[in-house]
């Protein structure tokens, strides 16, 4: 498995509408905070989703899993990490890290994905050999 030295990060600041009756950030943000990395992640390297889809494939999720390890509250500064991780197979693992500005750990993100061909509802091969041929910026990002 491949994976990039140092993950790409973004900050995001809690807001209060995402935050439940305890006060703390909702369970379904997490996974929100997680895509908009991921999507961040891949607009830094150079691709936006209207190439991706242009080429005739789009993102699809397999398999999420998160594990909580301290809460968010409103307000709250927290860096979200990505990092894409390949085999040898048709899917990928994107590694992700919640992290308070203070640099507690809050959560974990582990996803496993792929790239669907639109046409053949079939994974593509090689996924990460397309993302790179995309990637018109800092491939490093995403391969």
């Amino acid at each position: 498995m491949a994976a990039m030295t140092e993950p790409f990060r973004v900050r995001i600041t809690v807001r209060g509408y995402e935050l439940d009756t305890q006060g703390h950030l909702n369970q379904a943000v997490y996974l929100q905070y997680g895509e908009h990395a991921r999507w961040e992640a891949l607009r830094k390297a150079g691709i936006t989703q209207d190439a991706l889809l242009a080429t005739g494939v789009g993102p699809v999720a397999l398999e999420t899993t998160i594990r909580y390890l301290r809460e968010l509250r409103g307000g709250d500064e927290v860096d979200v990490s990505c990092t894409f991780e390949y085999s040898e197979g048709k899917t990928f693992r994107i590694i992700q890290h919640i992290t308070k500005a203070d640099g507690t750990p809050a959560a974990e993100i582990v996803a496993v994905g792929g790239l669907l061909d639109l046409a053949t509802r079939r994974l593509v091969t090689d996924p990460r050999a397309h993302l790179l041929k995309l990637a018109t910026i800092n491939p490093d990002l995403v391969g």
